[in-house]
């Protein structure tokens, strides 16, 4: 009778399942209600950087739980899961963790509890699929051989945390990759759309700060003063001809002024004005023409302006910086074939390099043998994304109060295209 039992449940399973079903997908398919419920979760309780140890927490129980060897408090708030299959290569999954200071307004019920708290990057739905990856490997284990390490990692958003997972031991304490590869949702593209670019994919991300210096005096006497907001708006009109008149057209850089600070009240000149200033560039070279002609402008607009040498301007270059994120051509290659084989061309399509920013960029650039990959995966909702006819000017962006992704399509999507890499990268 028993028998006759598993032979009738086989045949139901095999009547709901089309023939040509395929197993991942339909894994995937199965699991998405609890890794759902995992999202919802994550983005209810968002945690800035550095403070993920609620999100750390849940991701290293669930890799425990999937029988992978987990460390927490690496580099702060990281965690780093291992899963050691047999020989073979060494793979590297990547997850960020935190959250942005923003005040949420989607209206979903499952928005966030934390006042001026907010996952407005998505990277709640890294997470899950962070977890749905780790399930499927773990239960997939007779289809590879290798070894894969998961990392959640802290403070991405400051640029901060793949340095100091680096710094804490990431590459020696832990089995060394010779691949690494991680996603971020778009709002850039229709959910469950992978896009993939060849080459630099994200920029270099600088900040400096400028402080004009003058003197001081009565707004009604300006000759008896050197007005350093004079100074510094020459400064912010001339920056602008680094991009138009010194880079090459062909080359790509940004800077933008995003704080213009000075003075107290309408009458009087103030003794010195400041500026923070936002530079974006992709290759060494125009990165550092940028910084280099910043402090040239100031200090000639400043000269210009009868100031003397000791009162220049102080052009101050922030630590808290971020490379380009580099895709090495041969698993970008690789990848895009293996995701147009599985999802169809309709569903991958070759982005274009942005010049926001992503630490990822680390995890190449402390060994440049290693084959690095970061795609995206599309999250602006069907309906959403047909009434304005993709025109993205009309949509909410990453870092919005108003960016609510369609979580089911990103994460499905992201469990089925980093398992079948993981799976590609590992094959036996």
């Amino acid at each position: 009778m028993k028998k006759l039992t598993s032979l009738l449940a086989l045949a139901v399973a095999g009547l709901s399942m089309p023939a040509n079903a395929d197993p991942l997908e339909q894994a995937v398919k199965a699991d998405l209600p609890s890794l759902t419920a995992i999202y919802r979760d994550l983005h209810t309780n968002p945690e800035l950087s550095f403070k993920e140890g609620r999100s750390a927490g849940i991701m290293a129980a669930e890799a425990k739980k999937a029988g992978f060897e987990v460390t927490t408090g690496v580099g702060g708030t990281g965690v780093v899961a291992v899963l050691k299959n047999g020989p073979g290569p060494v793979l590297l999954l990547r997850a960020d963790m935190d959250a942005l200071p923003v005040t949420e307004q989607t209206g979903l019920p499952y928005a966030s509890k934390t006042p001026g708290v907010m996952h407005a990057c998505g990277h709640d739905t890294h997470m899950a699929s962070w977890i749905g990856t780790a399930r499927r490997m773990a239960a997939m284990k007779d289809s590879w051989s290798g070894t894969l390490v998961m990392i959640g990692q802290p403070a991405e958003e400051i640029g901060s945390g793949a340095r100091a997972m680096l710094k804490d031991g990431l590459y020696t304490r832990f089995p060394k990759p010779s691949t690494v590869i991680a996603f971020h949702d778009s709002a850039a593209l229709p959910a469950g759309t992978i896009g993939i670019v060849d080459g630099y994919a994200m920029a270099n991300v600088d900040s400096v700060d400028v402080l004009v210096k003058g003197e001081g005096g009565h707004g009604a006497y300006p000759h008896l003063a050197k007005d350093p907001i004079v100074i510094a708006a020459r400064i912010v009109t001339t920056l602008q001809t680094l991009i138009s008149r010194e880079t090459d057209p062909l080359e790509s850089g940004v800077v933008t002024v995003g704080s213009f600070q000075g003075g107290t009240k309408h009458n009087i000149i103030p003794p010195d004005a400041k500026l923070q200033i936002t530079v974006r560039s992709y290759t060494p070279e125009v990165r550092k023409h940028l910084l280099d002609g910043i402090a040239r402008i100031a200090k000639g607009e400043a000269i210009a302006g009868g100031m003397s040498d000791d009162k220049l301007p102080v052009v101050t270059l922030q630590d808290q910086n971020t490379p380009a994120t580099f895709n090495t051509h041969d698993i970008t290659a690789r990848m895009s074939a293996l995701f147009t084989a599985r999802f169809g061309k309709d569903r991958v399509v070759p982005a274009r390099a942005q010049m926001g920013g992503e630490d990822f960029s680390e995890y190449y650039l402390a060994d440049t043998s290693i084959q690095s990959l970061l795609l995206w995966v599309g999250g602006v909702r069907k309906d959403k994304w047909d009434a304005v006819k993709g025109d993205i000017t009309q949509l909410p962006s990453i870092h919005s109060p108003f960016w609510a992704p369609d979580a089911e399509a990103v994460i499905s999507t992201a469990v089925e295209a980093m398992t079948s890499a993981s799976l590609a990268v590992l094959k036996k």
